[in-house]
């Protein structure tokens, strides 16, 4: 694993649940990529708001990435524990999905002038897009590349997997209520 993949991990541990090895490398992989494409370090995660929409936005984007993924988990595992076997969730897609929601957003935005706006290329792919992209190149499976693609609005008209149902609505209470 690449030093900047480990550094990935020490940012976002909960990346280190994901059981299977190989999918956890892919996962800090895609993150390493995507912040070299993108221009940024690291450490910039800490610093990149979470949201355009939310004027002087407080949260960033390596604390809404780390939150949706708490929350992802949490219903998870309240489902789990409330319907047994009936709800089937793959946990490390899930985990790899939510780690992963918004890596595309490291492409969606740049900074001018010390402040995050949106790049040449976020005004022409929203982030579910190019996460998507970044996440194929890195031979996550389909069903990881279909939460982040669906994690939106752009998946409102197709059918999300389970886990693509419980990531869209993590992201969204880890939204809304910001803005209200």
């Amino acid at each position: 694993m690449s030093p900047k993949a480990e550094e990935i991990i020490d940012l976002i541990p909960e990346i280190k649940m994901i059981k299977d090895e190989q999918l956890r490398g892919k996962v800090a992989a895609v993150w390493a990529d995507a912040i070299d494409l993108g221009g940024w370090k690291a450490q910039d995660l800490d610093s990149i708001p979470f949201t355009l929409l939310i004027p002087d936005c407080k949260f960033s984007l390596l604390h809404h990435t780390r939150a949706v993924t708490k929350t992802a988990v949490s219903i998870a595992e309240n489902l789990t524990a409330s319907y047994g076997d009936a709800v089937k969730i793959d946990m490390d897609v899930l985990l790899a999905g939510s780690v992963l929601h918004d890596v595309g957003k490291v492409l969606e935005y740049v900074r001018e002038g010390g402040v995050v706006v949106k790049s040449p290329a976020g005004k022409l792919l929203r982030h579910p897009f190019s996460g998507q992209g970044l996440a194929y190149k890195h031979g996550l499976p389909f069903e990881v590349l279909h939460m982040i693609a669906y994690h939106s609005k752009e998946g409102d008209l197709g059918k999300r997997t389970t886990e693509a149902i419980i990531i869209h609505h993590a992201d969204f209470v880890n939204f809304e209520p910001l803005r209200a």
